[in-house]
């Protein structure tokens, strides 16, 4: 399927096949073909519509599945659960998905998550309906085929690269608005608290990524003997990258780990030990802005082949306990792809009381998206644990959520779970294993301050003491 960049109001794209772009004027695939005054009519109703997300269709953001997706998050031990999750099928056109993991921190991290998960592919659409707009004042067009190589051999060598390049350009600018808009946010306090950002946007053939922080994507794909293996996607942006540290240095930024947890690299303000934020990249935390954290992400586009079959998304409090290849292994042999999220969750959680006994389980999100968008039946959904209820609830993307980011379903409640059965470390055997699960009732806030374990994204809040600001 082919797309137009159209600058004139009589261009047509050449590259389309079976007409298939001019009989739905409303695909927006990188860009717009077909009539440009009715196209930018129906682009304009559209962002207007996205403002009410309750009433948006094929978004889920709570737990549960999708045509072609699941997802599933559960609360550590450190209070409120700060990670969000987000599939949006047919985000701004059919056969196009974003997908997102955002993991928060700070004392109202778990507001800044939600904000960035409901806020930023609002962004990403607004921007890319903005080009197409200023695009339609000057002349000529631009064709071009990202869903596969070979559509677009009518097109002019290179246009490959500008709709990547425009891409690239769409996520650095809706991650530069977030940041901005989180800064200037009246009631939302992100001086001390940010969240980290892992996004992708699967449009056809073509991944689109962007990413901040340490929340992770990888992809399973068969290599040459037609054996599953783990790609890594994107990059954990942590402050001991040597890339990282060096700008965090030059902008008077320290970055050290503490003696107790040697391996966990931090940032740290010139002028006091606080406030130790364990990533190089995220939304908020302007106390580090003019020290070198930035919300600039990487970007990376990759074409799929048919050799690679689904992505997973997640927050660090999985990729902290379990590799690359865990993860795809756990979501190929689960008996239902529906409950695949939540398997790589329970899974995260065994190991953490296993190599981590004595420190806090983070947040788990999860998200799995299948390139052949075949998922279980309903039936199969249920006996993984899901209510027809649940399901049909996420699907109409109506989940219910409040300010503190708690969600009033039954299965969704933010409760500590103690595990009875004792982990063992032979890894991914334990998946099908069954376990007690007690639901303890008290949710402790935040607290900077309660000690130094893995889990903490911040050791404490910034003390700003009188000392003046070494220069």
């Amino acid at each position: 399927m082919g797309c137009c960049v159209s600058t004139s109001s009589q261009s047509s794209c050449s590259s389309m096949s079976n007409g298939e772009i001019i009989s739905r004027p409303s695909c927006f695939e990188i860009v717009m073909c077909g009539g440009q005054k009715k196209t930018r009519r129906m682009l304009s109703d559209h962002v207007s519509a996205l403002q009410n997300m309750s009433s948006i269709p094929n978004r889920i953001f709570t737990n549960g599945k999708s045509q072609s997706s699941c997802i599933f998050t559960q609360q550590g031990r450190k209070g409120v659960n700060q990670d969000a999750m987000i599939v949006w099928e047919d985000f701004m056109a059919e056969d196009v998905t974003f997908c997102g993991v955002f993991d928060g921190h700070g004392p109202h991290g778990h507001l800044v998550s939600r904000k960035v998960r409901d806020t930023l592919p609002l962004k990403l659409f607004s921007f890319l309906d903005s080009y197409e707009s200023k695009k339609n004042k000057s002349t000529g067009s631009i064709c071009c085929s990202l869903n596969s190589r070979s559509d677009g051999a009518d097109c002019e060598v290179g246009t490959d690269d500008k709709a990547v390049s425009l891409w690239k350009d769409a996520f650095l600018k809706s991650y530069k608005s977030m940041d901005k808009e989180l800064r200037s946010h009246p009631s939302l306090d992100c001086f001390c608290s940010g969240s980290t950002a892992v996004t992708i946007v699967k449009q056809g053939s073509n991944l689109f990524m962007g990413s901040i922080g340490d929340s992770r994507a990888i992809m399973a794909s068969n290599d040459s003997n037609d054996s599953l293996v783990a790609i890594q996607l994107t990059v954990d942006l942590k402050p001991d990258l040597p890339r990282e540290a060096e700008r965090i240095k030059r902008c008077k930024g320290r970055v050290f780990a503490l003696q107790d947890e040697p391996e966990v690299s931090r940032v740290w303000l010139p002028f006091d030990d606080a406030p130790g934020l364990a990533m190089a990249r995220a939304f908020g935390d302007f106390c580090l802005k003019e020290y070198g954290v930035i919300s600039i992400p990487e970007f990376s586009h990759r074409v799929l082949t048919e050799r690679d079959k689904f992505i997973v998304l997640a927050s660090d409090g999985v990729w902290d306990v379990l590799s690359n290849e865990e993860v795809i292994e756990i979501v190929s042999s689960v008996p239902a792809r529906s409950s695949a999220a939540r398997t790589v969750v329970d899974s995260a959680a065994r190991e953490w009381k296993t190599k981590y006994p004595t420190s806090r389980m983070d947040d788990c999100a999860v998200v799995c998206l299948f390139f052949d968008g075949k998922m279980d039946s309903e039936s199969d959904c249920e006996e993984q644990g899901f209510s027809s209820a649940t399901l049909q609830s996420n699907q109409s993307g109506n989940g219910v959520e409040s300010d503190d980011g708690q969600n009033s379903e039954p299965l969704l409640q933010r409760n500590f779970t103690v595990r009875s059965s004792e982990g063992n470390n032979d890894g991914l055997k334990r998946v099908g294993d069954e376990e007690a699960v007690v639901v303890v009732a008290e949710d402790h806030g935040w607290s900077g301050l309660e000690g130094v374990t893995r889990v903490n994204s911040l050791v404490q809040l910034p003390r700003f003491s009188e000392e003046t600001p070494r220069a």
